[in-house]
C-alpha cells in the first residue's frame, strides 16, 4: 500500500502538471520555488522535503517510515519523468484532454494519499505537517488542518511567481482550478478513501492473515 500509494502519488502529480489547469498546493509551493531557485525540480524537491523531515524528526517521529523515504528520494523524478512522458505522446492536448487528465489526478493523488497514510509506513513530509496538527497538536479535524495547510501552500507559491516575476499564464498554469478544488476537498476526499477503501482493504489483510495462523 505504501508504495503503490507513493508511485500513484507522483503520476499524478505528472497529470496535474501536464494538464496545466494548476497542480495540488504543495505543487504550488514547488512549482514557485522553482520559478526562483536555478536547480532541477527533482533536487529542489529534494532539499525541501529534507527541510521538512527536521519538522517531522522534532515533532512526531512516526510518521517517518519506509514510504517518507521513498518519497524524499524518487518523487520528484517520477513526476517529471511523467510529465515529459504525456508531452511527448501529447504535444499540443485539446482542453477536454487537459480536464480529464485532471480529473484522474485529483481522484488519483487522494487515493494515493489514503492509501500510505493508512498503511502507517511512512507519509510524506509535507502529508506529516497536518497529520502532527491533529493528532498530536489537536487542532481542528484532519480533513480543515489539511485545507489550511493547502492554503499557506498556494499563497506562498504565487508569492514566489510575484518575486520571481512570473506571468500571469506562468501563475495560472500553476495555480488554477485544480489547485482550488484540491486545497478545499482534498483533506474531505482522503478521508473519504480511508473509510470506504484503505481501512477495510487493510483490515481484509489483517483478517486473512489471523485465519491462516
Amino acid at each position: 500500500m505504501s508504495f503503490v500509494g507513493v508511485f500513484i502519488c507522483a503520476v499524478s502529480i505528472g497529470m496535474f502538471k501536464f494538464a496545466a489547469l494548476g497542480v495540488d498546493p504543495f505543487q504550488t509551493l514547488m512549482a514557485g520555488l522553482d520559478y526562483v531557485v536555478p536547480i532541477s525540480f527533482g533536487t529542489l524537491y529534494v532539499i525541501v522535503n529534507a527541510v521538512l523531515l527536521l519538522f517531522a524528526l522534532f515533532t512526531e517521529r512516526h510518521y517517518i517510515g519506509i514510504a517518507t523515504v521513498i518519497n524524499l528520494l524518487f518523487l520528484g523524478y517520477i513526476v517529471k519523468f511523467t510529465q515529459d512522458l504525456l508531452e511527448n505522446l501529447i504535444p499540443e492536448p485539446a482542453l477536454w484532454i487537459r480536464i480529464v487528465f485532471l480529473v484522474v489526478g485529483i481522484v488519483a493523488i487522494c487515493l494515493s494519499l489514503s492509501l500510505y497514510i493508512t498503511a502507517d509506513l511512512g507519509v510524506s513530509t509535507y502529508d506529516a505537517v497536518a497529520l502532527v496538527m491533529y493528532n498530536k497538536w489537536k487542532i481542528w479535524k484532519f480533513k480543515y488542518d489539511r485545507i489550511l495547510t493547502d492554503i499557506v501552500c498556494i499563497i506562498i507559491g504565487i508569492c514566489l511567481f510575484v518575486i520571481g516575476g512570473g506571468s500571469f499564464d506562468e501563475i495560472i498554469g500553476s495555480v488554477g482550478v485544480g489547485t482550488v478544488i484540491t486545497a478545499f476537498f482534498m483533506g474531505p476526499l482522503i478521508e473519504f478513501f480511508n473509510v470506504h477503501f484503505s481501512i477495510p482493504l487493510l483490515k481484509l489483510k489483517k483478517n486473512k492473515n489471523d485465519e491462516h495462523v
